[in-house]
């Protein structure tokens, strides 16, 4: 049982998760035990490995930026936030500092990786003690860089996101499925909701 705020830390990819479908947040934290590696996790995690080794190769271009210094695998974390992460790279110039996750999604970036986004640049932010203004989606199959402003109205959202997880965690309650219940057909926990056909 989770009693308090302080028993745990939420990763930010939890945000993301739970503007997708929050019960896979939910059983992750109540149910900590059971979570099965899909097929698709383990293909991600590859991909991530294999941009990260061509990234080094590659000039800024991409991103519009002419310098920066790359660095990979940043670990982040708030003790104020109650919230950790691993940013897949972090392009830092003098005075600023901007995010790039990998994505092996095709779509426009929606809402949960603009909120994803915008955790990783709070973190960074605090962590590193610079600006961080825009981020990037990488996405790895058109080899194309979505760009995204970390604007006020995504840091509220995302503040906001933490806030509503917390308020379940806490309470123990189950939350609604998605909206869209063929998110449901591919999903690791669909066995365990029982109010989805």
């Amino acid at each position: 049982m989770i009693e308090s705020r302080d028993d745990i830390y939420l990763e930010v990819t939890d945000l993301k998760q739970w503007l997708y479908c929050p019960r896979v947040v939910y059983y992750r934290f109540c149910l900590p035990k059971i979570r099965p590696v899909t097929y698709s996790m383990e293909a991600g995690d590859r991909s991530h490995e294999t941009v990260s080794e061509q990234e080094e190769h590659r000039s800024l271009r991409t991103y519009g930026l002419d310098e920066g210094e790359r660095v990979f695998h940043v670990a982040v974390a708030s003790a104020k936030l109650r919230l950790s992460g691993r940013i897949d790279m972090v392009i830092r110039q003098p005075d600023e500092a901007y995010i790039v996750d990998f994505k092996l999604s095709e779509h426009e970036a929606k809402s949960n990786l603009k909120i994803q986004l915008g955790a990783y640049a709070m973190l960074l932010e605090e962590s590193w003690q610079i600006p961080v203004r825009k981020g990037f989606i990488y996405h790895i199959e058109q080899r194309k860089a979505e760009v995204i402003s970390i604007t006020p109205q995504i840091r509220k959202a995302t503040r906001d996101t933490i806030t509503t997880i917390f308020q379940f965690l806490l309470g123990e309650r189950m939350p609604n499925p998605p909206a869209n219940l063929g998110k449901c057909v591919a999903c690791e926990f669909r066995r365990f909701c029982n109010d989805v056909v």
